[in-house]
């Protein structure tokens, strides 16, 4: 029954080009009532191989700022390994709510980014120039580091933030802060998923139905995705964080 549900979700993702890392917390939790630490170890070991897909498809594309996202990632590895630790000390009370909180926050900047980009831009300082030398490093380093940490925390992707954070703060065009974010959350994902290993966390039956739903669902649904007007496309992006964060706090 998961792997059926995984399917129909993967499907829905992939018509409207989303992650969905959130989403599948969502329908772990409500529906299949599978307990908070695991959804978030399969979530986030799920991204391994979503990731990997987009990352070698940018790449090709010549989308990918490869040792910025390298930089990003490798910090990120350590943020995650923390956050991993950290969600699983913590009481599932209390994980529902911050990721939950987490992911509505990930919708308000998507739809800033889609819907508001006039408005970023004038109360928003947004890097014109590519950040070079120690101070591309420090930045680098640092935001890594933290964007990682939600990742393994929450076990989320943490999409939204880290394409902002390479449009404002690193300076990356649209298009390569969307494949750049891949190459991102591709070492993050494998580091969050290691911490939750370690600690017994990841339910090798539910993370194999779930990857198989969604990588199947998310192919067949791509095909259509071009049917969609754009409009269409933007509400159902910002509103499946909404949706998902929603339903996460109503099942606490």
């Amino acid at each position: 029954m998961i792997f059926v549900g995984m399917l129909l979700m993967g499907a829905l993702l992939g018509f409207v080009g989303a992650g969905g890392s959130g989403m599948t917390i969502a329908l772990l939790v409500s529906v299949y009532k599978v307990p908070m630490h695991t959804a978030l170890a399969v979530a986030i070991t799920a991204m391994i191989f979503t990731m990997l897909s987009g990352t070698i498809s940018h790449l090709r594309e010549g989308e990918v700022e490869v040792r910025l996202g390298l930089l990003l990632g490798i910090a990120g590895m350590i943020g995650a390994f923390l956050g991993a630790n950290v969600a699983n000390v913590l009481p599932t009370r209390s994980l529902h709510v911050l990721t939950g909180s987490v992911m509505l926050a990930s919708s308000v900047v998507m739809y800033l980014r889609l819907y508001r980009q006039k408005w970023l831009e004038r109360h928003i300082h947004i890097q014109k120039k590519r950040l070079t030398g120690q101070k591309l490093y420090a930045c680098g380093i640092a935001t890594g580091a933290f964007l990682g940490f939600i990742s393994g925390a929450f076990g989320i992707g943490a999409t939204a933030f880290i394409q902002l954070a390479l449009l404002i703060i690193f300076g990356l065009p649209l298009l390569q802060s969307i494949g750049t974010c891949m190459l991102v959350i591709l070492p993050i994902s494998l580091a969050g998923s290691f911490g939750y290993i370690l600690n017994g966390r990841l339910d090798t039956g539910i993370f194999v139905q779930t990857v198989l739903g969604l990588v199947i669902g998310s192919f067949t649904g791509a095909k259509f995705t071009h049917l969609a007007p754009r409009p269409v496309l933007q509400a159902v992006i910002v509103a499946t964080p909404l949706f998902g964060g929603l339903v996460i706090l109503a099942t606490r």
